[in-house]
């Protein structure tokens, strides 16, 4: 049976969330919103809401993996915003649709091997 340490912990794993307003009055502006916006899916970001898209990260090390990512291709123009909350904060969270709540997103199951 696998050690205790192998588990994720709610309180060190991450979910890294980025979140931006870009302009999209040009053509080139477009192209530079769908450029990032692939970037981020293509990194395994899920969209959350518009412009609101969020990643698990196993650690906080990871996180920063993708935080250095995202700061190498960053638009030339508008505002991103990265925030990394750990697991626990993250199933803190109160989501509604319309008036009814909603449930929160799951950690990817942990793959094991042995």
């Amino acid at each position: 049976m696998p050690r205790a340490e192998h588990y994720l912990s709610e309180y060190k794993s991450m979910w890294l969330f980025t979140m931006f307003d870009l302009p999209v009055d040009t053509k080139r502006a477009r192209r530079d919103y769908s450029r990032f916006r692939n970037l981020l899916l293509d990194n395994g970001f899920t969209q959350m809401q518009y412009s609101v898209y969020a990643r698990f990260c196993g650690s906080e090390e990871i996180a920063e993996t993708y935080k250095r990512a995202i700061e190498t291709k960053l638009p030339p123009d508008g505002y991103v915003r990265l925030l990394a909350v750990t697991d626990r904060q993250f199933g803190k969270m109160q989501s509604f649709h319309g008036k009814r709540r909603a449930g929160n997103e799951s950690a990817p199951s942990q793959l094991l091997l042995f």
